[in-house]
């Protein structure tokens, strides 16, 4: 068969449920979003790890220093399971880490809007894993029913430790809550701050998205490969029914005077984000985007000698 007819085919076996393994035949359009999306959410494990290491030397009790150094292991941890996921896709390609890391110092190579941010008081740390990671696991848990089998694999493993966080998060923004005027007062700024970053979380709606063809054909390229079965907005929607009842049951204000829900339908307005601005975040042009690229760039220069030791006795074995 030619290519064309071996696509037909394999799109046919998606359709009927069957998952695709590293070594199977699969069109370079599957290939090239599958690389795409993993090195991303690989890269963002990675870098996600930057902001709330800032509060492992400053967290207000040793009990919450050792719960976060456990998250930020968890993250580092996710992320190098899934460059290696990445790395298989990338084999015939002939690329592999070292290449994923290139483009990140280089800048062509995105991680999430989030992990741009700033994180100014210990209510941003616990924000990170009741909010944004409660956005993660969302996405997560959509992919994990994803046509490529070794995604979906790493994926549980990943998405039952996010369970974890979510809830160390959560048990920090419950103690701010549940604290002084001051400490609630400071868990309200944090929100405030964080909101409009929440809502980029998921990416544009496709009408919506900034960078003209090509970012909306990334969408309905995942759905109709079955990497994915939600749009974002899908999955913002789901986001907002789960959250916004939980933060404004505990008596905080979300920065969106137009948030509503329809009775009928449950579907929620909002204000929409600033597409614009969230292009340019992710195009490292947000608040800690330099000093952290330059942070993780300094560590891998600095780690060199352990890799090249790795390398070395995979040789000599």
């Amino acid at each position: 068969m030619d290519v064309a007819d071996r696509t037909q085919e394999f799109l046919a076996r998606l359709d009927s449920g069957h998952k695709i393994e590293a070594e199977d035949w699969m069109p370079d359009a599957y290939r090239a979003e599958l690389i795409r999306l993993i090195r991303l959410h690989g890269i963002s494990e990675i870098m996600g790890t930057l902001p709330e290491k800032e509060w492992v030397p400053r967290a207000p009790t040793l009990y919450r220093k050792l719960a976060l150094m456990a998250k930020v292991q968890d993250e580092a941890g996710h992320g190098q399971i899934l460059i290696r996921v990445a790395e298989d896709l990338m084999a015939p390609l002939h690329q592999n880490r070292e290449d994923i890391m290139a483009d990140l110092f280089a800048g062509r190579q995105k991680f999430h809007n989030v992990f741009h941010m700033p994180v100014p008081t210990w209510a941003d740390a616990g924000l990170i894993g009741w909010l944004v990671d409660g956005a993660a696991i969302i996405t997560q848990g959509m992919l994990l029913s994803g046509s490529y089998a070794p995604y979906t694999r790493a994926l549980r493993r990943i998405v039952e430790e996010e369970g974890f966080h979510i809830q160390h998060g959560e048990s920090i923004c419950m103690a701010l809550a549940e604290g002084t005027p001051r400490q609630r007062a400071m868990f309200q700024d944090a929100l405030t701050r964080w909101w409009p970053s929440l809502m980029m979380f998921f990416g544009p709606p496709e009408r919506s998205a900034p960078g003209g063809a090509g970012a909306g054909s990334h969408q309905r390229a995942n759905l109709r490969f079955r990497i994915r079965s939600k749009t974002n907005e899908e999955l913002r929607q789901r986001y907002l029914t789960k959250y916004v009842p939980r933060i404004r049951a505990l008596g905080f204000s979300i920065p969106d005077a137009t948030l509503a829900q329809d009775p009928d339908t449950g579907a929620w307005t909002y204000q929409p984000p600033d597409w614009d601005l969230w292009r340019r975040i992710i195009g490292n042009g947000g608040p800690r985007s330099a000093d952290r690229l330059e942070l993780r760039r300094m560590s891998y220069v600095e780690g060199q000698w352990v890799r090249d030791l790795l390398s070395s006795t995979r040789k000599a074995v």
